[in-house]
């Protein structure tokens, strides 16, 4: 199935690409009122903000776009150090994209990779951030120095896409839809696919099944283990954190509850926060969205 032919999740909403300088970000926007930026996770695309985002519409004006490398977004090429998929380098796509959109200072809410992106923009550019939401995620250095038996059985994709080039892409170009379905349903509390909506997925399958996306997939995980991580370790040093009102949302059976206790681990981060648990799995935006929307209605009102 290809891009054209998808199901369009998102029919009200303004289709739009944007040259960033450094490559092609696809994006829906729509809606009234103040900036919000929805940023997607793995191995998902823009289409997991679909149940949420007609509610968010009525306040605010929606931003929600394909991360590089993921959903209809350009698939930069590699580097050695692996900095083109840092998170350090997808934030600053995102502050380039909502310049050309012509807005300045946002509010901001990311789900798993889009989490991390979300986080180090704020660290990396707090004068663009007005409040900052993180879902279902804690931050990676905490991670990459936490990860007991427990936790790296139910997040071994971590070590699995960050292997060199081209094994895990190998293995998962052998058959991605059992890969993508295999880990979406693992990361559940239903450990099913049974809230997903049948054209999300076709969407997450179209952009999954593409080579390009697989190699730009491992490449997001490979920055995750060095630069994503250096660069989390230079804040932790520094003793630097996110200034801005923050809002940890997690599922209260996902992969944060399973790292360290998600609230206390980004008070470590966050010097104003607030913490709600869900009752679902990881993928908070599908599994209850109607509790998803309500609580990001709640932090991100004026």
């Amino acid at each position: 199935m290809s891009d054209e032919t998808l199901p369009d999740l998102f029919p009200d909403f303004e289709t739009r690409r944007i040259d960033t300088g450094d490559t092609d970000i696809f994006l829906r926007c729509g809606g009234s009122g103040p900036p919000l930026l929805l940023l997607h996770g793995f191995p998902q695309t823009h289409a997991m903000w679909h149940k949420v985002a007609p509610r968010l519409a009525e306040r605010f004006f929606l931003v929600i776009p394909d991360l590089r490398g993921y959903g209809q977004s350009a698939t930069p090429p590699s580097d050695p150090e692996h900095l083109a998929y840092s998170k350090r380098t997808m934030g600053q796509d995102m502050v380039r994209v909502m310049s050309q959109l012509g807005q300045e200072r946002f509010r901001l809410a990311g789900h798993d990779r889009g989490g991390r992106v979300a986080y180090r923009m704020a660290l990396d550019h707090p004068e663009r951030i007005e409040r900052l939401a993180v879902l279902d995620i804690v931050p990676t250095h905490t991670m990459w120095t936490t990860m007991a038996k427990d936790l790296a059985m139910r997040v071994y994709h971590w070590l699995f896409l960050a292997q060199p080039e081209p094994f895990p892409e190998r293995l998962i170009g052998g058959d991605p839809d059992l890969y993508l379905e295999h880990s979406m349903a693992s990361w559940t509390a239903k450990r099913s696919l049974a809230d997903f909506d049948p054209a999300a997925m076709a969407a997450y399958r179209a952009a999954f099944r593409q080579p390009e996306r697989i190699r730009a997939a491992c490449e997001d995980y490979r920055a995750g283990a060095t630069c994503d991580l250096a660069h989390d370790e230079a804040d932790v040093q520094a003793l630097r954190r996110i200034g801005c009102p923050t809002l940890a949302l997690w599922g209260a059976v996902g992969i944060a509850e399973k790292a360290k206790g998600p609230f206390e681990v980004w008070q470590t981060w966050a010097e104003d926060l607030e913490g709600v648990a869900v009752d679902c799995g990881h993928f908070v935006c599908e599994e209850r969205p109607d509790d998803t929307a309500a609580a990001l209605l709640d932090f991100f009102k004026d």
